[in-house]
């Protein structure tokens, strides 16, 4: 078995924290009894780009014991815990192609390595695996029943090539999932990237002010955790509904640049490029502190940045100081990548449980429907979405109501009125 790995000695650590996230993961288990016994993915041969945590350790373990073949790279150079790799390799036996702090020659090859056995189904965080198969190798794409997309960032992506025409196969957008984006997004999210900001800088962040920059559902996310910390919470949109929004759940909204003048934290959340920039970088005060919970390192322009500086310092492990010419000192964490990941262990098991059942689910209707889809961005079908929640409560022990035949009746009806 062909792999590339840090260290393979990580391996009896990385299986403890692999099952100790298995604990917190009950509609995986769920799941993983039901595809041991049915093997709906026999034969099917799965290569994944993704962040090589504990979670995604066990979305593995459920798709394998379906039947897959399955070949795992990173999504992000530095989000690979070494220790679940070298697990995924020597007790799991499932070639992974991921090092903590790679660089990009060796990010790409891990890729094309993960392509290298012609997949029928691909998964994505960020759609790097997807564009590189359409780039790379598009007399493949015939072979693919489709593909499985996690993040905004990766959908975006996905529907631009969709526009282009130059999507070939279909893909599923699981981040769009009600029960993927409104947990994972919002309550992931914001504890795993004050989880990193924190482990980080170990600064209070209460009394501080914190700016957030998009109020999406990570950015909501975000801003909740922060306020929950005694933050004294800013945040920045160029949406105006979504600003409304901001506004009315009780946090000062204006643009970046007077936020970034009284900023103790800038936090980004967009997935767009260079939302952080020199005119923010002039009126930054000194010591201020940005970090990145986007896809991509793009969200702060670390070029621009570079620019500026002197010369750069490391005085903590996930900090580089930036030494401007005027005395000022601004601080990039994680090296402007995912600070969740990059500077923490990224979100609880408990909401990656949801995503990855989606995920699963969604590549096991891929491998039973991909045949007759059309190549463009699909939504996860609500019945698969709605078994997800149905599976978390009955993990959670809770139990709901249902409609009565006649409230249905009456829902589905017009003539009764006033």
């Amino acid at each position: 078995m062909e792999f590339d790995i840090s260290n393979p000695a990580l391996a009896a650590d990385g299986l403890k924290r692999i099952d100790w996230a298995w604990r917190e993961m009950p509609v995986l288990q769920l799941l993983f009894k039901r595809f041991e016994r049915e093997r709906p993915l026999a034969g099917l041969r799965i290569s994944g780009c993704l962040h090589i945590t504990t979670e995604t350790a066990n979305l593995a373990r459920v798709l394998q014991a379906g039947g897959a073949t399955l070949r795992l790279c990173a999504s992000n150079p530095l989000s690979t815990q070494d220790d679940v790799a070298a697990a995924l390799v020597e007790h799991f036996h499932i070639p992974v192609y991921a090092r903590r702090g790679e660089d990009d020659s060796t990010y790409y090859q891990h890729i094309h390595a993960c392509l290298a056995q012609r997949p029928q189904i691909t998964l994505d965080d960020g759609a790097d695996l997807v564009s590189e198969l359409h780039k790379q190798a598009p007399d493949w794409l015939r072979e693919v029943l489709g593909g499985t997309e996690e993040t905004t960032t990766g959908v975006i992506r996905l529907r631009a090539m969709a526009k282009d025409g130059a999507l070939k196969i279909p893909l599923v957008a699981v981040n769009d999932a009600d029960t993927k984006h409104l947990f994972d997004n919002r309550y992931g999210t914001g504890q795993s990237a004050l989880d990193g900001v924190i482990r980080a800088t170990n600064i209070l962040l209460a009394g501080k002010h914190f700016t957030v920059v998009g109020y999406g559902w990570c950015g909501r996310g975000i801003a909740l955790r922060a306020r929950g910390m005694g933050a004294l919470v800013t945040v920045t949109e160029v949406n105006p509904t979504r600003a409304l929004e901001a506004a009315m759940d009780g946090y000062t909204v204006m643009p970046l640049t007077e936020a970034a003048k009284t900023a103790d934290f800038i936090v980004t959340a967009t997935g767009d490029k260079h939302v952080v920039d020199s005119a923010h970088f002039a009126v930054m005060q000194d010591g201020c502190i940005l970090a990145n919970a986007g896809h991509f390192n793009v969200e702060i322009n670390l070029p621009a940045l570079d620019a500026l500086a002197s010369h750069i310092t490391k005085p903590r492990q996930s900090v580089q100081s930036y030494h401007l010419a005027d005395g000022r000192v601004l601080r990039v964490l994680a090296e402007g990548r995912l600070v969740n990941l990059a500077a923490a262990e990224g979100h609880p098991s408990a909401v990656m449980d949801m995503s990855f059942a989606n995920q699963v689910l969604a590549v096991e209707y891929l491998a039973r429907q991909g045949q007759k889809l059309t190549a463009e961005v699909h939504r996860v079908p609500a019945e698969l979405d709605q078994q997800v929640a149905r599976l978390k409560l009955q993990a959670m022990h809770i139990k709901i109501d249902t409609l009565t035949t006649d409230q249905q009746r009456y829902l589905n009806s017009w003539q009764e009125g006033t």
